[in-house]
């Protein structure tokens, strides 16, 4: 299990939660004392070999238009990232082969990493 304060409208909360596979659940929330605000803490990017596809804003990955491993050329689409109702094409960088970073149904903030074309 894995504890996180989590601050809404300016109350923070403890929440612990337990992955279960595939899918998680939450399984305690406690009212915690109020947290001085947190320091911004950057992800360590991973190791990535080849030309990254970067979300250009934030939205939903609504669907694949290639397979993983897929081969693709320059300007094609190969993902459809929605954002405030509109369906946007995301076109790959360079030729290549696709490996997604990311999954149908996950929403996304600008500049997440969404694919690498190696």
């Amino acid at each position: 299990m894995r504890k996180f304060v989590v601050t809404i409208d300016g109350k923070s909360y403890e929440v612990g939660v337990e992955e279960v596979g595939a899918e998680q659940a939450v399984v305690s929330t406690v009212a915690a004392a109020p947290a001085a605000p947190a320091a911004k803490v950057a992800a360590a990017p991973a190791a990535v070999s080849g030309e990254k596809v970067l979300s250009p804003f934030p939205g939903l990955i609504k669907k694949f238009l290639v397979k993983e491993g897929d081969t693709v050329k320059k300007d094609q689409a190969i993902l459809v990232l929605e954002a405030m109702k509109m369906d946007n094409d995301i076109t790959a960088p360079c030729d290549g082969k696709v490996s997604f970073k990311t999954a149908v149904g996950n929403n996304v903030e600008t500049n997440a990493l969404l694919a690498v074309i190696g």
